[in-house]
């Protein structure tokens, strides 16, 4: 079975750990046990994935005039907890718009696509509106130990808060990391806003998921700004439909207000154990 990185025992990481990422000498990325899935331990959640993916992005052709508008990350299987690479390339150069594709490997195969547009910077605040109600800031919700719902190293790497009257697929919250991305690499804020958002599916959970299964299967973020790095609030509904489909929908906002949308398509579907 594929294992995460710096483990000592199986249960805890080891003193390198201190981290989601390290960078390989041929480029690739070790995940550290920070990178656990919820419902498979040898696998990797898709949070700091989608981090990693857009770290790729911006290290692609770089353009300090551009903003990642939206990204559009497509999951195409369970992400094997193994070393892990990203390959960029442009689809749709421009001047002012781009459109650029990012594939992530683990496993000997491709597990995410990614593609993301790239609008250039333009002062518009003038007519800036049309933005949701504030989120209340985190230290005004209590703190939420998210690791009595959920598993895996890196629900348990978050501060996460929570609103008092959240409910089953409805609810208010706020995460933050315990570790950065890559060890000893600075990466954008957007990317290290990104390598939370995917969290959002659990921030309001509408069934037991030690009982349900509702994974995403995709993730698309839509930013009307360039967000800053550190907390990632979520204003989130958990919707299910009655023949196994499921969406999960987020406004999504930092310390300083708003900053866009995320959407996760979702599968739904009984929690098989064997000898169940």
């Amino acid at each position: 079975m594929p294992r995460v990185a710096d483990v000592t025992d199986g249960n805890e990481p080891g003193p390198a750990a201190s981290s989601y990422y390290v960078r390989l000498p041929d480029g690739r990325y070790q995940p550290t046990l920070h990178v656990q899935g919820a419902w498979n331990d040898h696998e990797q959640h898709m949070g700091p994935v989608s981090g990693l993916i857009a770290h790729a992005i911006d290290q692609h052709e770089p353009r300090p005039e551009m903003l990642l508008a939206r990204i559009c990350y497509e999951i195409l299987g369970v992400i094997p907890a193994e070393p892990t690479s990203v390959t960029v390339e442009t689809i749709r150069p421009g001047r002012t718009i781009e459109l650029v594709e990012a594939t992530l490997g683990a496993g000997e195969r491709p597990v995410v696509r990614a593609r993301a547009w790239r609008i250039a910077r333009g002062d518009t605040a003038s007519v800036a509106g049309g933005l949701p109600e504030p989120l209340p800031p985190p230290d005004s919700f209590a703190p939420w130990d998210g690791r009595r719902v959920w598993g895996g190293g890196y629900i348990a790497s978050l501060d996460m808060r929570g609103h008092p009257q959240n409910s089953p697929g409805r609810g208010r919250g706020w995460i933050h990391p315990g570790v950065p991305l890559v060890e000893g690499v600075d990466v954008s804020p957007t990317a290290a806003y990104l390598g939370l958002v995917d969290t959002a599916n659990g921030i309001a959970v509408r069934e037991d998921p030690r009982s349900w299964m509702f994974p995403n299967v995709d993730l698309t973020v839509h930013l009307i700004r360039e967000p800053v790095a550190g907390w990632v609030g979520f204003d989130t509904t958990v919707m299910f439909g009655s023949d196994g489909l499921g969406v999960t929908s987020s406004t999504l906002y930092d310390v300083e207000g708003p900053v866009g949308r995320a959407e996760q398509s979702l599968t739904v579907r009984p929690l098989t154990r064997p000898g169940t």
